[in-house]
């Protein structure tokens, strides 16, 4: 593999060790195709960083990582690059670890890597734990800011939150299940990726409250932990449906919306209404087909250009935060927007 950047620089962007990049770049034994895959990711990175450099001059460095499925974080990833060739007057150099699963100790690294060589600031997308939270109060010290993205951890020293307003999102899907099932007694399934993830946890309580003041009859059923990946969310849904209950609407905050339907449909079943989030290739294709019938959208693109414009800013004293909350938008099979 042809590259023209030190060691050490490719291993920054790609978030690895220099002797593991070392490996790659000689075609050494014991290397992952997937560790290649992140030098060669890190590479093209890195050429497109300096030819952006060479016609905007100032150049900043802004670090994306998040733990999500594969699929929203390829969502990530474009908008964080349309939102950084759209920056003014500066070329940003953007460093990604974009995971389905990350562990604790994972997301602790990598920020402690970044603390040691310095950035312009952090987009965060991960689970809510005390070690977190203290890391981002050291990142805070290094006068380094933490801008949480979909997913908040409020009370800590993060700078700013972007994203839709969860809560609300909770109760709007709340509205449209009560307003689709008119039986009073009605299952409603829900599904999360992950219990630490505080946004998914603050739209499951607006829902789960507003539901039952709604309908106070309605039994709601919690399939959650399947990381909103194919295989995990499947598992999950199939030890539920065994006991043969039935299900009348799900609310799907995690995604992973494809398996549910599979997994309900091999057990006899359709839902009557299913409210999903995000407009991903997955859901656009569900929708299409008539599959689901709404999802609760935001503009992933305007909220990464929103937190780029505070990193860039310089907005970094601990008393100064710079958050903003997205639209919530309703999309049915028919006002699905041109570019989906």
């Amino acid at each position: 593999m042809t590259h023209r950047f030190p060691i050490k620089e490719i291993a920054r962007q790609a978030g690895l060790g220099p002797a593991t990049i070392d490996r790659v770049l000689n075609n050494r034994a014991n290397v992952s195709p997937q560790t290649r895959n992140r030098v060669a990711t890190a590479l093209r990175e890195l050429k497109a960083q300096e030819a952006q450099l060479a016609t905007r001059g100032r150049s900043v460095i802004l670090d994306v990582i998040a733990e999500a499925p594969l699929r929203f974080c390829r969502e990530i990833r474009i908008a964080a690059q349309s939102a950084a060739s759209a920056m003014p007057g500066v070329a940003v150099r953007l460093r990604f670890q974009l995971q389905e699963t990350m562990t604790e100790a994972e997301i602790l690294a990598a920020l402690a890597r970044i603390a040691k060589g310095g950035s312009n600031g952090i987009c965060l997308k991960a689970r809510d734990t005390p070690l977190l939270r203290a890391a981002i109060a050291d990142l805070a010290s290094a006068r380094i800011p933490v801008f949480t993205l979909v997913t908040d951890l409020p009370g800590s020293a993060r700078h700013g939150y972007f994203g839709l307003d969860n809560a609300e999102a909770g109760r709007t899907a709340a509205h449209l299940l009560a307003q689709s099932l008119p039986d009073d007694r009605a299952t409603i399934l829900t599904s999360r990726s992950q219990d630490a993830f505080r946004g998914e946890t603050d739209r499951f309580t607006a829902f789960r409250d507003l539901i039952t003041a709604l309908k106070p009859a309605v039994q709601i059923i919690d399939a959650s932990g399947g990381a909103g990946m194919t295989a995990s969310t499947s598992a999950q849904l199939d030890k539920i449906l065994t006991s043969r209950v039935r299900i009348d609407g799900v609310y799907s905050m995690g995604g992973g919306n494809a398996a549910i339907l599979r997994t309900v449909a091999a057990h006899g079943q359709q839902p009557r209404v299913f409210v999903a989030h995000d407009l991903d290739r997955e859901n656009t294709q569900l929708l299409r087909r008539g599959a689901i019938g709404f999802v609760l959208h935001h503009d992933l693109g305007r909220d990464m250009a929103t937190l780029f414009a505070a990193a860039v800013g310089g907005n970094k004293t601990a008393n100064q935060t710079a958050s903003a909350s997205s639209d919530l938008q309703i999309i049915t099979p028919y006002n699905l927007p041109r570019f989906a």
